[in-house]
């Protein structure tokens, strides 16, 4: 494996506790009081949730070994300019992922503003629109779009680490609703009980 592929994990693993402070509003309100503690909880939440996208990046881009789902084998295309490769049937099944990543990301922004979904702090507890089906819709969107993003550079090692993201993003999940009920106590843990963390409630009519 490249040595931009190792950095670019290490530095996703070594981003989770500047992840895990940037949540802890109340107790950076108490140690630096409240006008100065939040300014270090939003100064650490747009750190930690940029970094973490720059790292998948660093992830996804990295020199590693390239596959190709056996279907449509010689059906690609190449991209102008960097001279790169697609298979065609990595582009069909990114197409479709990558619109649900659009609208899980989309939608959540517009419920929560995105002041929020960057800082990490939220002002209440949002139960409408998509926050009605799935607690974290961006985090699902974002494991969602690793996924696409693999498959379609045919990024092998990116792939194989899908399992590791997974943990990692549930850890952020725990994490931030651990905070939240700290926050909004009775609020979020009545919400929470009706909808799912990460896995969509499909409403069937």
């Amino acid at each position: 494996m490249s040595l931009w592929f190792w950095i670019s994990v290490l530095a996703e693993i070594a981003i989770l506790p500047v992840y895990f402070l940037s949540l802890e509003h109340k107790k950076l309100q108490l140690k630096y009081g409240v006008e100065k503690g939040t300014k270090i909880g939003d100064i650490l939440g747009l750190i930690s949730g940029w970094g973490f996208f720059t790292f998948l990046f660093g992830i996804w881009l990295s020199p590693q070994p390239r596959f190709t789902i056996p279907i449509l084998e010689d059906q690609s295309f190449k991209v102008p300019i960097i001279d790169f490769i697609i298979p065609l049937i990595h582009l069909i099944i990114f197409v479709p992922i990558i619109i649900v990543v659009l609208w899980f990301a989309l939608k959540g922004v517009k419920e929560v503003t995105l002041k929020v979904a960057e800082t990490h702090r939220a002002e209440k507890v949002v139960t409408t629109g998509v926050y009605s089906i799935i607690r974290h819709p961006q985090y699902l969107g974002s494991l969602l779009a690793h996924l696409a993003i693999s498959i379609l550079l045919s990024a092998q090692y990116s792939l194989f680490i899908t399992p590791f993201l997974t943990v990692y993003i549930y850890l952020i999940s725990w994490k931030e609703e651990k905070e939240l009920i700290n926050e909004f106590g009775k609020d979020y843990e009545d919400y929470k009980a009706k909808v799912p963390m990460l896995i969509p409630k499909l409403k069937l009519r």
